[in-house]
């Protein structure tokens, strides 16, 4: 049933190609911390003593690194025709597209990014250059959602009137 009133289906957006690379830097951290810890002999002399804790602290640490990684890939973006959500690295924004005044994603850009009607930008790092196709289908997906929900916004009258 598509008319023209039907709601255009919504968008979702991660960065495919940054997940599958820290996917596996995390696995690399992870073998390599657990094979310093396997390695480290158990010795004692006058200097240092190197123990199964140490080797279980080292193991541990290598894990918490790779988690670490695996945590820079959590950026995404979800938009619907109530409004859009972006989540990066360490910040939420929840925004209605009333707030929006563009989706922005230029040639030269490594990342996509809201233009704000206050004059602000925040940045989407889910819609990465690198993804190529994905990241253009989602970026019209996300301008389609924005024109349609700016389209029921009252027409504004001209800053300047003419006398």
């Amino acid at each position: 049933m598509s008319g023209p009133h039907a709601p255009l289906p919504a968008v979702s957006a991660v960065p495919h190609r940054l997940r599958l690379l820290l996917a596996v830097v995390a696995v690399v951290v992870a073998v390599v911390g657990l094979l310093v810890a396997l390695s480290l002999p158990s010795t004692q002399n006058s200097v240092v003593a190197y123990g199964p804790v140490d080797q279980i602290a080292i193991a541990g640490l290598g894990l918490a690194l790779a988690a670490g990684v695996l945590l820079l890939g959590r950026s995404r973006v979800d938009a619907d025709e109530h409004g859009v959500r972006v989540r990066n690295l360490a910040v939420h924004h929840e925004l209605p597209w009333t707030a929006v005044r563009a989706v922005r994603f230029e040639r030269k850009s490594a990342w996509g990014s809201l233009a704000l009607e206050n004059g602000d930008e925040i940045s989407i790092h889910a819609l990465q250059a690198a993804d190529g196709e994905r990241a253009v289908r989602a970026v019209e997906g996300l301008r389609a959602l924005h024109a349609a929900a700016r389209a029921k916004d009252p027409v504004r009258p001209p800053l300047l009137y003419e006398d």
